[in-house]
C-alpha cells in the first residue's frame, strides 16, 4: 500500500521502500565520450575491425540503445592473436614481483573506478546496483589483488611449471567483469598473455577495462579484447596459434568447443551450466534458508551457472517452508536496475526472457504447481517474475533443464540419502547449498554430492582464494584458488618437449632397450626342460580373469618376431564389463588413505618378489638387455612406493576467504578413469598412468601396450596377491585405437588419460563430449618414463583428484 505523502508514522507501518536511485550521469558521460561507438582492443590501442561491421548493445531496463561496438573477423582475431604471441616472450621473461606490481596496479585502478564500472555494468546487464556495486566490484579488485600476491610467488611455490602462452578466453553475460577477472587475473599472473571476447550482449565493462589497461601502462598486447558474437568466439577457438582456452557458458556450446579443440593440443577448462540443488532438512532454521534461497534463486534474475534452482524439502518442514517462502516472495521488490532499494533487475536480453517464459509454460504443462507474486513486473523493459514451482516431479523439465532465470523447482524428500540420490539426479554438478544445524550431518552429506562447490547453511559465496568450477557436464578445471592457476600453467618438461609426433608404428624415447649389449634368449629366459605348458592370458576385470567377448586372441611376438603367446581381444562389452565392476568398486574410494597406502606398499613389495621374473619378460619382448630390463623393474617399484607415500599425503586446504568461514578445500577422486598406455617402457608406463589414480581413490579401466601387452597380463597375479580390491584396476588387453574410442564415448567413464599418436588424442578429446569427461593426453609427444620430473609427481596428482570447496561459516 502506499500513501500520498505518508507521514513518519505511515513509513513505519507499512514499510514501503522508496525509491534511491543512484546517478548514471558518469556512465553516460563516457559513452557520450566515445561517441557510444567502439573498436577492438588490440596491441595496446583501440583499432577498426577490418570489416567495420558493428551491433547494438542495450539496456534491458528500458530497451534503449547504449551503444554501437565492432564485431571483430577472421583479420582481427588473426591481429589479435599475433600482438599477444608477440607480448609473450617479453611479458613471461619479466620477474614475478614486475608482472605483481601491473596486477596490483589493475586492482587499485578497480577502485579508483569502481562506481563508473559498477554503474555502468548495471546498465549494459541490468542487475541491480547494489549487486554491481557491493558484490561484484569487490570481487573483481579481489581477484587482482589476490593474483598479484601469486604472481610474485610462482617461481617459488610452482617451480616446475611454466606459462602456457596465448590464452583465449570466452566469458557470458551474467557476470561480465566478474568473469572478465577470473580469467585474465590469473593468466598475467601466470607470465601468460591474452586474446578475451566478452559476450555480445555484455561488452561495455570489458571495454572501460581496456582503457585501464592503458592507464596502468600494461604492455600492449598483453591484453587484447575482441567484441563479437558467436563467429568471433568459433574463429578464436580454431585459432591454431591459441595455447589454451577458457570458456564460460552453457554446456551445449562447451561440447562444440570440446569437439572442435579434440586433438589441438590447445589446454582447456570449461565453466558451464548448472542445475543446482538446495537442500533443507527438517532441523534447519527455516528463515534463514528463506533468505538462502532469495540469494540462490533470484540474485541476479536467476541468471547465475550455479543457481540453487532446485529446492529439496524434507517432508516435515516441507509446507512450512513452502509457506515461508511465498511470503517472502510477496515482499520482493522488481524495478529499475539503478533502484538501490530493488531485489531484481532486467533480464538480459529478449531470447532470454523467451526462453523463460516458454520453460516455466512448459513446467506448467508438465503439472507442476506455478505460484509467482500477486504484483506485476514494470512493462517496460525486460523483466521476469520470480517463480516458484512445487510438486515439481524430479525428472521433470523445470527439475532437469537450466532455465536460467528467476524460476525454482521444489521437491520433498525423507532421508539424507533420498536427499543425496535427488541432488545427484542431474547431468550437471555445479554447486549445492545444505541447510542444517547439524553440522555432523552437514559434513556427511557434503561429500556425496558431486558437485564442485558445497555451502553449507549460505549459498553463492566466491572468493579468489577459493577454486569454483564443476562436475559431470558442469565442465572441468577450476578458477580461483591455487588450483585454478595450473589451469593456465604447464609442466616445465612438457614445454620443452621437442621430440617429433609420435606415429602408430614408431618405438620410443627411451624404454628398456638400448642399454648395454644385444640380449639373447639365453641370457632373458631361463632354460627348461621341456616347452612350457600354453598359457593364453585373459582380460582382467574385476578382480577376475575373465575371458573376452569376441572370442578371439591376438599373437604376441618378441622382439625377434618369434610367437610367444596370444592375449584376448578385448571389445566394446569388455570394456562396458570393466566399468561396471568399476563402478562397483568403490569401497576404495571410501577407504581411508592409509588403507590404499598399506596396499600400494604391499603391490611393490610383492612386485619385487618377482623382479627377475618380470625384467626376463621385458628383455624378451623388447629386446633390452638383461640390465636395461631390471633398471626398468627396479623404476617400476621405486614408482610404487612414491605413490604409496602420497597416498595419505597429498589432501586439501582450509582456504583463507576473507569472511568468517572455515572453506574446505576437499580433494576427491575423479570416480573411473580410463588409462590407455604406451608401448614405451611397457611395465613403467603403465604403473606410472594407473597408480597416481589408484592412490588417490579412483578406479581404473586401462588398456595396457598393445605391443608388449604380457607385461600387463603378467601383473595380474601380483595384483591378486596384494589385496588389491576387485574392480580397482581392470585391465583390457587389445586394439588401442577401437578400446580408446569406446573408453571416450563411455558416459559412465568420469576421466580418460592417454599417451598415444596425436591422432589418438585428438580422437578422445573429440569422442568426449558425450559427457564432457575430464582428458589428459599427449598429443603424440613422447614422455620419458624414467624422468621423475616428465612420469611422475604432483602434475599426475593433480590431474588424479577434482577440487570441491565445502563453505561452512562460524560464530553466533
Amino acid at each position: 500500500m502506499t500513501v500520498d505523502n505518508p507521514t513518519v508514522k505511515d513509513i513505519f507501518d507499512t514499510m514501503d521502500y522508496g525509491p534511491a536511485p543512484e546517478s548514471a550521469a558518469s556512465a553516460v558521460a563516457w559513452l557520450e565520450r566515445h561517441g557510444r561507438t567502439f573498436d577492438l582492443f588490440i596491441g595496446g590501442a583501440f583499432v577498426r575491425s577490418a570489416s567495420e561491421e558493428r551491433f547494438d548493445v542495450i539496456n534491458p531496463a528500458t530497451r534503449e540503445v547504449l551503444a554501437r561496438v565492432s564485431q571483430a573477423g577472421e583479420q582481427d582475431v588473426d591481429a589479435a592473436v599475433a600482438a599477444a604471441r608477440k607480448a609473450f616472450g617479453p611479458w613471461s621473461a619479466l620477474s614475478g614481483h614486475a608482472r605483481a606490481r601491473y596486477l596490483y596496479a589493475l586492482a587499485r585502478g578497480v577502485q579508483r573506478h569502481s562506481r563508473l564500472f559498477a554503474v555502468l555494468e548495471t546498465l549494459d546487464n541490468g542487475k541491480p546496483i547494489r549487486e554491481t556495486r557491493d558484490l561484484d566490484l569487490p570481487l573483481v579488485a579481489r581477484h587482482f589483488y589476490h593474483h598479484a600476491g601469486w604472481a610474485q610467488l610462482r617461481d617459488t611455490e610452482l617451480v616446475g611449471y611454466e606459462s602456457v602462452g596465448v590464452c583465449g578466453q570466452i566469458i557470458p553475460w551474467n557476470f561480465p567483469l566478474l568473469m572478465l577477472a577470473w580469467k585474465v587475473a590469473p593468466a598475467l599472473a601466470m607470465g601468460n598473455t591474452v586474446v578475451l571476447k566478452p559476450a555480445e550482449f555484455t561488452p561495455l565493462t570489458a571495454l572501460l577495462f581496456a582503457e585501464l589497461c592503458q592507464e596502468v601502462g600494461l604492455p600492449p598486447g598483453v591484453v587484447n579484447i575482441v567484441t563479437g558474437d558467436g563467429r568471433t568466439g568459433e574463429l578464436l577457438v580454431a585459432h591454431p596459434d591459441v595455447d589454451k582456452l577458457a570458456f564460460t557458458g552453457s554446456t551445449e556450446v562447451g561440447k562444440l568447443i570440446r569437439e572442435k579443440t579434440a586433438g589441438s593440443g590447445k589446454k582447456l577448462s570449461l565453466e558451464l551450466g548448472g542445475k543446482s540443488p538446495f537442500i533443507v532438512f527438517d532441523d534447519a532454521d527455516l528463515d534463514s534458508a528463506v533468505e538462502g534461497v532469495v540469494d540462490a534463486i533470484w540474485f541476479n534474475q536467476g541468471q547465475v551457472c550455479c543457481a540453487g534452482s532446485r529446492l529439496l524439502v524434507q517432508e516435515g518442514v516441507a509446507e512450512r517452508m513452502t509457506h515461508k517462502l511465498r511470503e517472502r516472495m510477496e515482499r520482493l521488490r522488481v524495478g529499475s536496475p539503478l533502484d538501490k532499494a530493488v531485489d531484481m533487475g532486467a533480464i538480459v536480453a529478449p531470447v532470454q526472457l523467451e526462453k523463460i517464459a516458454r520453460l516455466v509454460e512448459q513446467g506448467k504443462a508438465e503439472g507442476a504447481t506455478c505460484y509467482q507474486p500477486s504484483w506485476a513486473v514494470p512493462e517496460e523493459g525486460l523483466f521476469y517474475p520470480p517463480t516458484l514451482f512445487t510438486n515439481a516431479h524430479p525428472a521433470s523439465t523445470v527439475a532437469q533443464v537450466e532455465i536460467f532465470g528467476p524460476v525454482i523447482a521444489s521437491t520433498t524428500f525423507r532421508t539424507p540419502a533420498e536427499a543425496v540420490e535427488l541432488a545427484n539426479h542431474t547431468r550437471y554438478g555445479l554447486a549445492a547449498s545444505v541447510w542444517t544445524e547439524n553440522v555432523n550431518l552437514a559434513l556427511d552429506v557434503a561429500p556425496k554430492l558431486k558437485a564442485g562447490v558445497v555451502w553449507i547453511n549460505c549459498t553463492n559465496l566466491f572468493d579468489a582464494a577459493s577454486g569454483f568450477g564443476g562436475y559431470k557436464e558442469s565442465g572441468f578445471g577450476r578458477e580461483g584458488g591455487r588450483e585454478g592457476l595450473f589451469e593456465y600453467l604447464v609442466p616445465s618438461w612438457e614445454k620443452r618437449q621437442k621430440s617429433e609426433v609420435r606415429s602408430q608404428k614408431s618405438g620410443g624415447r627411451r624404454q628398456a632397450t638400448s642399454e648395454g649389449s644385444e640380449s639373447t634368449a639365453d641370457e632373458t629366459l631361463p632354460s627348461f626342460g621341456m616347452p612350457p605348458i600354453d598359457r593364453t592370458p585373459k582380460l582382467y576385470i574385476g578382480g577376475k580373469q575373465v575371458r573376452p567377448d569376441s572370442g578371439y586372441s591376438l599373437p604376441v611376438f618378441d622382439a625377434k618376431g618369434n610367437l610367444v603367446g596370444e592375449v584376448g581381444e578385448g571389445n566394446r562389452k569388455d570394456v562396458r564389463n570393466a566399468v561396471e565392476a568399476a563402478r562397483k568398486a568403490s569401497g576404495w574410494t571410501k577407504a581411508t588413505a592409509h588403507a590404499r597406502a598399506q596396499v600400494l606398499y604391499y603391490l611393490g613389495e610383492n612386485l619385487a618378489a618377482r623382479a627377475p621374473e618380470f625384467a626376463a619378460r621385458l628383455s624378451q619382448l623388447t629386446g633390452a638387455s638383461r640390465r636395461a630390463a631390471e633398471a626398468e623393474v627396479e623404476a617400476a617399484i621405486e614408482r610404487i612406493f612414491f605413490y604409496a607415500a602420497y597416498s595419505d599425503k597429498y589432501d586439501g586446504a582450509v582456504h583463507a576467504t576473507p569472511v568468517r568461514n572455515v572453506t574446505l578445500a576437499m580433494l576427491e577422486p575423479l570416480g573411473v578413469v580410463g588409462v590407455v598406455c604406451p608401448d614405451e617402457a611397457p611395465l613403467l608406463s603403465l604403473l606410472s598412468l594407473t597408480l597416481p589414480l589408484i592412490a588417490l581413490g579412483n578406479r581404473v579401466v586401462a588398456v595396457p601396450s598393445e605391443r608388449y601387452p604380457l607385461l600387463a597380463t603378467d601383473l595380474y597375479t601380483v595384483l591378486d596377491t596384494s589385496d588389491v580390491p576387485g574392480g580397482v584396476l581392470n585391465l583390457v588387453t587389445g586394439p588401442r585405437d577401437a578400446l580408446t574410442k569406446t573408453l571416450a564415448e563411455h558416459d559412465e567413464v568420469d576421466a580418460l588419460w592417454y599417451v598415444g599418436t596425436a591422432e589418438g588424442s585428438a580422437l578422445v578429446e573429440r569422442a568426449s563430449v558425450g559427457n564432457l569427461k575430464r582428458t589428459w593426453v599427449n598429443d603424440g609427444y613422447a614422455r620419458d618414463w624414467f624422468d621423475p620430473v616428465q612420469a611422475q609427481g604432483g602434475e599426475y596428482l593433480r590431474r588424479a583428484v577434482q577440487v570441491k570447496n565445502i563453505w561452512v561459516p562460524y560464530g553466533e
